[in-house]
């Protein structure tokens, strides 16, 4: 019997990545029709894989296909970030209680460097946008990691792809970084006191500012 071959799955994959980043930077633009010949002699791949990718990130939300018309990247409701910011709540509350209760010195002490390197990425002289959020997001990742539960990670990374859609707006608020960061730092006080009940409130309360900052 011979071998099968990966390599139609990896062009997809690695088409989708590429598609995903574009999303994510905002050069396809939420509402923006996704040209899939132009994409496809860019990429240097026929537009079987390039539609298989665009399957990919259709189920993850970040594109919706339109009968007769093709795919679009899209367009983010102010009732789906309601609704996105509030299962992140429900979801990454319940994770930091978790990580008070249960994470190691080790543990701890690795989220205290991420919450450092944050507030490195916010000072005012050397700020960047996409440090600032990279560390934030491992931060995030790293609190879930050691929350250990699978199943909550999945959904946590399917929701924040729908989240990074509007994501940049979020820090165009005046004073928005600022807020964000006593927030982080709110919620490291509250689970280097292993206190589950404040973690809990605390990550809660940066989800519902986040929200008011990014509507």
């Amino acid at each position: 019997m011979p071998a099968l071959s990966l390599a139609p799955r990896a062009l997809y994959e690695e088409a989708a990545e590429l598609l995903r980043q574009r999303i994510f930077s905002h050069e396809l633009a939420p509402g923006s029709w996704i040209d899939e010949l132009k994409i496809a002699q860019d990429y240097g791949i026929s537009r079987t894989p390039l539609r298989e990718a665009l399957k990919v990130l259709a189920t993850e939300g970040l594109v919706t296909m339109k009968v007769r018309r093709g795919a679009y990247v899209t367009e983010v409701s102010k009732r789906d970030l309601e609704d996105v910011y509030h299962l992140l709540g429900l979801l990454e509350s319940d994770a930091a209680g978790r990580v008070a209760q249960n994470a190691t010195d080790l543990q701890m002490r690795q989220l205290q460097e991420l919450h450092a390197a944050l507030e490195r990425s916010a000072q005012p002289a050397q700020f960047n946008r996409e440090q600032f959020f990279l560390a934030n997001e491992q931060f995030h990742m790293l609190l879930l990691v050691v929350a250990d539960n699978r199943w909550r990670n999945q959904m946590v990374a399917d929701l924040r792809k729908v989240m990074k859609l509007n994501r940049h707006n979020s820090l165009l608020k005046s004073g928005r970084v600022e807020e964000s960061l006593k927030e982080h730092s709110a919620l490291m006080a509250a689970l280097l006191a292993r206190d589950a009940a404040l973690s809990q409130q605390c990550m809660l309360k940066h989800f519902q500012n986040g929200l008011e900052a990014a509507d």
